[in-house]
């Protein structure tokens, strides 16, 4: 009789577990916005019949679209939009403050859905599905996203669909442009265009120049038949990406937030060697470079970085070496290096008889005089710097500050896979990881 009645009780407790997995809207509620401050969003919890507590997860309905059926025309309900999952960081009586991992374009009056916290017994968890086991690697500092099929070698962001959006546009090793949404931990593909393939694909890069509502998509390649390195604009019109110019410049962008701007190289100059820098402008219905030009000593773009270092200064150029070394000129020419060594990206053409190694893309921000780097490593099998992509086997974020002279590191983030390219958000740095099978994870790391 014993052993029935604990048999019931755990047939009750796995049927209940199995019901509120089956059904997650018991776990939910939707609550109104009623302030927004930056990344912080209060959230009114009156109407609630529950007490919400810190650490319950909840996402913002940006837009919602009607799904109806083309062929008879019947409405199948809304389909909802979410923003990535925040955190609830304070409870009030009648109200909870929660924060999301990023600032969005969020006014008072937008619904929310609130998650509660549930933790079922280890006993009779169900089986994680690849979603979940996606979830379980997100952290309050890093998120990464279930893994693409592709192999990525760039990716930026930027409001690609529409004006206030926040896509991720990534590049693949085919020539696969791709535009994204955030949807929790998964990516949602809204549209893509292809490269032809005689066009290798190099870096992509997203800024407004064209339009002050949505931005520019700049796809720097290498033709093989013309042996010259081109650029590719993008932009996103009739539900469609469409080519609106080719310019013979390699291009980058370069800053993070407000700061961005997109500068334009000629490529093999003296041989492999490429030229300075000057900033893409957009004038007169043209794609135009400035009369001034930034000497980048010799050094791609995707591998160099302009920030203030030193308060009071000009931008100092910043770099990574052929040594695999951060190295930074400052205002008095005097050079300084990192003492650990990055190792080269695999993102290489073969020009002629040399081989055209692009590192993977530096970052600052900050204030200056309080400048934060972030510099990729890519470790390697043998130990060594390596000149075939099959060496390396995974890859690390590090950021490194500027105090007394030295470029030290302060915080690493490492990752599964190697690392093309990183990116800035407004809050984020985004990397996308290539594994070991060929697919890509898309990593926003924050702030």
């Amino acid at each position: 009789m014993l052993y029935n009645y604990y048999m019931k009780i755990k047939l009750l407790r796995s049927t209940l577990i199995a019901c509120l997995c089956l059904w997650p809207g018991l776990l939910q509620a939707q609550v109104t916005v009623v302030r927004v401050a930056d990344k912080d969003v209060y959230l009114d919890t009156s109407s609630l019949n529950r007490k919400v507590q810190k650490g319950e997860s909840f996402k913002i309905i940006l837009s919602t679209e009607q799904l109806i059926n083309p062929q008879t025309g019947k409405n199948l309900g809304p389909i909802y939009h979410y923003s990535p999952k925040g955190i609830i960081t304070e409870v009030q009586p009648l109200y909870a403050i929660g924060t999301l991992p990023q600032a969005l374009p969020i006014t008072v009056g937008q619904e929310a859905i609130l998650e509660e916290k549930i933790t079922p017994s280890a006993s009779v968890a169900a089986p994680k599905s690849p979603a979940a086991v996606s979830a379980i690697t997100s952290s309050k500092n890093k998120l990464v996203y279930e893994p693409i099929d592709q192999t990525i070698i760039s990716l930026s962001t930027g409001p690609i669909l529409a004006e206030h959006a926040h896509n991720i546009v990534t590049l693949s090793d085919s020539g696969l442009v791709t535009v994204w949404t955030r949807a929790d931990e998964v990516l949602r593909e809204n549209a893509n265009y292809q490269l032809p393939n005689t066009q290798t694909p190099l870096f992509i890069s997203v800024h407004a120049l064209s339009t002050t509502d949505k931005a520019d998509i700049f796809v720097s390649y290498f033709d093989t038949r013309q042996n010259k390195i081109s650029t590719t604009i993008l932009h996103y019109q009739d539900d469609q990406l469409k080519e609106i110019d080719t310019i013979p410049y390699f291009v980058k962008e370069h800053g993070c937030r407000v700061h961005k701007t997109i500068w334009a190289q000629k490529a093999f100059i003296s041989g492999i060697k490429p030229g300075n820098a000057r900033e893409l402008l957009y004038k007169d219905g043209k794609f135009v470079t400035s009369e001034d030009s930034y000497p980048m000593q010799h050094h791609w773009l995707p591998s160099t970085v302009l920030f203030p270092l030193e308060k009071g200064t000009q931008s100092n150029l910043i770099y990574t070496s052929s040594n695999g070394k951060i190295v930074a000129v400052l205002a008095n020419g005097k050079q300084i290096e990192s003492k650990d060594v990055f190792g080269a990206s695999p993102n290489r053409v073969k020009y002629k008889h040399e081989i055209v190694k692009f590192y993977p893309s530096l970052h600052a921000f900050g204030s200056p005089g309080n400048a934060t780097i972030a510099g990729v490593e890519n470790t390697t099998k043998m130990g060594l710097l390596s000149s075939t992509f099959g060496q390396y086997k995974n890859g690390k974020i590090h950021f490194l500050s500027y105090e007394k002279g030295k470029l030290t590191i302060k915080e690493t983030v490492e990752l599964d896979g190697v690392i093309y390219d990183i990116a800035c958000t407004p809050s984020t740095l985004l990397a996308a990881e290539v594994l070991p099978n060929g697919t890509s994870s898309v990593v926003e790391i924050f702030n």
